[in-house]
C-alpha cells in the first residue's frame, strides 16, 4: 500500500468516524503490512489496540476495499518499542499520512485534551468557554488569574488547583479555558479534562476488561491532569484509591493538576481524609456567589454578542439591570434567560422591554423570588454541623451547639425579612438582644476564623440555590 493511497484512506477514514476519534485512535496506528487478505498495524497499547479491534476495525477494513484493497482481517498488534512523542505538530493529521525510511506509516501521539467524544479517555471542550469569554469581577477574580497562569503551561508554584463555588459559578468554564489555552500555546504538553464520573468510568472499565495497566499508563502518562466535579468519587473507595495514586504519582513528577468541586475540600463527605490532605497542599480557590456589577457585566458582555445574531433587535433601558438585580443564584440561569428573551423579542418582532420581560421570563423571576424561611435554614445548618433541630432551639448552650445556632441566627438574618424579635420566637422564644449577639458574634468571628467564613458561604449557596 502506497503513501498517497494510506493518505487518501485517512482522509476517508476521518469522514466517516469523525475527526476526534480518528486523531485518538485511527492516527496513532503504524501500518506493517498487507498481505494475503490481511492488513497490519501496529497499536501502540495494548488497551488502543483492543479499543480499534471493537470499534473501528470493520471501518477501516471498509474504507481500504474502497480504494481496492480487498482485505479479509484487520490484524492489531501492539508495538513493543517504546513510543516517541513528536515534536510540536501543527497538522497531526497531515502527520499522521506520512511515511518513514520502514515500510511502516508514520504516527503520531495524539494531545488527549483534543478528544471531544464522550467514549474517548477525554471529555468534550465546550468551544464557548474560552478565557475570552469569562466575565471577571471581584467574586472571581483570584479564581480567573490563578486558571490563566497555569494555562501559561510553565512552572506553578501551587500543584493542584482546586477551584470550588456552587453551581452556575463559572467553574467549568475555566477549566475549559485552561484546556483551550494549553491546546493553543503549549500543543506539546497532553492535557486530560474529564469528570471525576468519567474517570470512575474508565477505572470500572479497566477493572473489568482487565486492563489496569493500561489505565494507569494512560492517567499517568499526561502533563496536565484536570477533574471536574471531584466530589463525584467520594464514598467509592476503589476509585479513590486508585485517584490517590495517580495524584501522588503526576505530583513526584512535577506534572500539574487541576481539581474542581462544589465545596471546599474540607467540606466534602466520604471524602478520605489522605486525599483531602492532598487536595489542600496547593492553592484552594472560592468562587464567591456573583454581585450585581458582576451579573450586569455578564449580561453586557453576551448581550453585544447577540446583536450580532439579531440585528436590529432593540433592547430598552433598564431591562438588563432588572435581570441583574431579580436573577442572582445562578449565572447558567441568568444566561438561560437572557437567550430566551432575545428569541422570543426576534419571533414576536418585538423591542425587548420590561414588560416583555416580565412577560417571556415568567416561570424563571418567581423560581428567583423563592423566599428562604428560618426553618429552612435551621435545617441546612442542624444538617451542615450534625446537631439535633430539637437542640439547635432548645436551652443548651455548650460550644457544639451555640455556635451553629449563632450561625443559623446570623442567616436568617441576612437571608430574610423577619425582625430580630420574630427570629428569637423561631429559636425557643428567644429574647432579640440575643439574637443580636449571636449575629453580631458571627460577623466578628468570620473576619479571622476562615473555616467559618467557608462554612457560611456554603450554606448560604446552598440556601440560595
Amino acid at each position: 500500500m502506497t503513501e498517497d493511497t494510506w493518505g487518501r484512506v485517512c482522509d476517508e477514514l476521518q469522514k466517516s468516524v469523525g475527526k476526534n476519534n480518528f486523531l485518538t485512535w485511527i492516527a496513532p496506528l503504524k501500518v506493517i503490512e498487507v498481505e494475503d487478505g490481511i492488513a497490519a498495524f501496529e497499536a501502540p497499547t495494548k488497551f488502543m489496540r483492543d479499543w480499534v479491534q471493537r470499534n473501528f476495525s470493520e471501518a477501516i477494513q471498509n474504507e481500504l476495499r474502497k480504494f481496492g484493497i480487498i482485505v479479509e482481517r484487520i490484524d492489531l498488534r501492539v508495538s513493543t518499542a517504546p513510543m516517541i512523542r513528536p515534536a510540536n505538530s501543527a497538522n497531526p493529521v497531515a502527520q499522521a499520512t506520512t511515511v518513514s525510511n520502514s515500510p511502516r506509516i508514520a504516527s503520531i501521539k495524539p494531545r488527549l485534551a483534543q478528544t471531544q467524544d464522550d467514549d474517548l479517555p477525554g471529555a468534550p471542550l465546550d468551544q464557548r468557554f474560552t478565557f475570552d469569554t469569562f466575565v471577571v469581577g471581584k467574586p472571581n477574580e483570584l479564581a480567573h488569574a490563578a486558571a490563566r497562569r497555569v494555562a501559561e503551561g510553565g512552572v506553578v508554584t501551587f500543584n493542584p488547583l482546586f477551584l470550588y463555588g456552587g453551581v452556575g459559578l463559572g467553574k467549568t468554564h475555566l477549566m475549559h479555558a485552561i484546556a483551550h489555552e494549553l491546546q493553543t500555546k503549549r500543543p506539546d504538553l497532553r492535557v486530560l479534562y474529564l469528570s471525576a464520573e468519567q474517570f470512575m468510568y474508565r477505572f470500572v472499565q479497566a477493572l473489568r476488561e482487565r486492563q489496569i495497566m493500561d489505565f494507569k499508563e494512560m492517567f499517568r502518562s499526561v502533563d496536565v491532569l484536570m477533574v471536574d466535579d471531584v466530589q463525584f468519587i467520594a464514598g467509592k473507595d476503589s476509585t479513590q484509591e486508585e485517584f490517590f495514586h495517580t495524584f501522588n504519582a503526576l505530583v513526584d513528577q512535577g506534572k500539574q493538576i487541576v481539581i474542581s468541586a462544589d465545596r471546599a475540600p474540607g467540606e466534602i463527605k466520604e471524602l478520605e481524609e489522605r486525599i483531602k490532605s492532598r487536595l489542600q497542599c496547593g492553592l484552594v480557590v472560592d468562587l464567591h456567589p456573583t454581585d450585581y456589577e458582576l451579573r450586569l457585566g455578564i449580561l453586557q458582555t453576551k448581550t453585544e454578542n447577540y446583536r450580532l445574531q439579531y440585528p436590529g433587535l432593540m433592547i430598552a433601558d433598564g431591562v438588563l439591570e432588572f435581570l441583574a438585580h431579580r436573577i442572582s443564584t445562578n449565572v447558567r440561569v441568568l444566561e438561560g434567560a437572557l437567550t430566551r428573551l432575545f428569541a422570543f423579542a426576534s419571533l414576536v418582532g418585538r423591542e425587548i422591554t420590561l414588560d416583555l420581560a416580565q412577560e417571556c421570563l415568567t416561570d424563571i423571576l418567581r423560581t428567583s423570588d423563592r423566599k428562604v424561611t428560618i426553618e429552612e435554614i435551621q435545617r441546612k445548618v442542624a444538617e451542615h454541623y450534625n446537631v439535633r433541630l430539637a437542640d439547635m432551639i432548645g436551652p443548651k448552650r455548650v460550644r457544639t451547639i451555640a455556635r451553629p445556632r449563632q450561625v443559623a441566627m446570623y442567616l436568617s438574618k441576612q437571608l430574610t425579612t423577619r425582625s430580630l424579635p420574630d427570629i428569637g420566637r423561631r429559636f425557643g422564644g428567644r429574647d432579640h438582644t440575643t439574637i443580636m449577639h449571636g449575629i453580631r458574634k458571627i460577623e466578628e468571628l468570620k473576619g479571622d476564623d476562615r473555616q467559618l467564613a467557608e462554612d457560611i458561604d456554603l450554606l448560604r449557596r446552598l440556601l440560595e440555590n
